[in-house]
């Protein structure tokens, strides 16, 4: 009897090729596609692919998961002068928590993705368990927005990409002639209507956005703001103050609904702390040097990890530019994830 695998197919080219190489390898595939309501396209493309292939298709609704865990997070957090990363959030409780659930129910033992990263099991008598780690691609490795998962979803979890370029996916597709070889990347964030998210917030949360002074250093107000929810640390454009030089956004405070502006230095910092820390196999009990990324496409940079009570402090050997509060700080050692947590300037 074949063993079953349960592939979460978005109706891109990842999730198609993803299914294929595992339909090659003579298993059963069968397609999982979550539903939402701005989502329709995304089934059609879906159940194509699956005819194609010739496997099964369900199609899950998941919008009440995704109000539940990831827009409601969304919009408190930017109501709070953060910056959140709902990837994180939808990978850690609805792919890989309400999606692998369903996918158990239907007598699959994995959930596969198209994500570019790699889950190993460790060789090694330091570290034990499963690993994540980048893809191949270093351009395309997602392994940023898979931190949070914990070794019980780990041992479940396929990643048939992970030792793939997207060229080279791409040109599977077209071999195995699949309709979505040349469909263009799905947007970063799915729910937001045309990568609007200031559109989205007024339709959600416009009872909760006031304007408010934009400050200096020493408290002059310069300007005003349209509501912190619009703003990020170290933005620059869209302040409408002029003042001869560039100035960034250094500062929200959501207690006195007042963002702080100062110059490109002043958004440097080498310190932060990190909330809601996860680790892949074993947390972290003493102060360490790892690689840290602050948001998905920041590079990569050296810095102490230690552990303080709840919390860890990220101190780096170079100051990073603005270490935004509501992303998440991933920690790597080398290629392969440690953990991380959410940044608390």
């Amino acid at each position: 009897m074949k063993e079953r695998i349960a592939v979460a197919m978005s109706g891109g080219v990842d999730s198609s090729v993803a299914a294929a190489l595992l339909k090659s390898r003579g298993l059963e595939v069968i397609g999982l596609t979550m539903c939402f309501d701005f989502a329709h396209h995304v089934i059609k493309d879906a159940k194509r692919v699956a005819k194609k292939l010739n496997i099964r298709h369900y199609t899950l609704n998941m919008q009440d998961a995704l109000h539940r865990y990831v827009i409601k997070d969304f919009c408190q957090e930017y109501i709070q002068g953060r910056t959140p990363n709902p990837c994180v959030r939808c990978n850690k409780f609805i792919k890989f928590d309400c999606l692998l659930k369903k996918a158990f129910s239907l007598g699959a033992r994995y959930l596969a993705t198209g994500h570019y990263a790699k889950v190993t099991k460790s060789q090694s008598h330091k570290v034990t368990g499963y690993l994540l780690k980048k893809a191949k691609d270093k351009h395309k490795d997602q392994s940023y927005f898979l931190y949070r998962l914990n070794q019980q979803q780990l041992e479940h979890i396929l990643f048939p990409l992970g030792d793939y370029t997207k060229e080279e996916v791409r040109k599977m597709a077209k071999s195995l002639g699949l309709g979505v070889a040349e469909k263009r990347a799905s947007q970063e964030i799915c729910f937001l209507p045309n990568h609007d998210y200031r559109g989205f917030l007024k339709e959600n949360i416009s009872g909760h956005i006031e304007s408010g002074p934009i400050v200096d250093k020493n408290g002059n107000i310069l300007g005003e703001h349209k509501g912190i929810a619009f703003y990020t640390i170290g933005q620059r454009e869209g302040l409408g103050i002029a003042k001869g030089y560039p100035l960034y956004i250094i500062k929200i405070d959501p207690a006195r609904n007042e963002i702080t502006v100062g110059t490109k230095e002043d958004a440097l910092k080498k310190e932060f702390l990190v909330k809601e820390a996860s680790f892949v196999c074993e947390s972290i009990k003493k102060k360490v040097v790892l690689k840290v990324k602050i948001r998905y496409n920041h590079k990569e940079t050296l810095a102490q990890i230690l552990p303080i009570k709840n919390k860890i402090k990220v101190k780096f050997k170079k100051a990073q530019f603005a270490i935004t509060p509501g992303q998440s700080a991933v920690f790597y050692d080398k290629d392969m994830v440690v953990g991380g947590g959410i940044i608390e300037v």
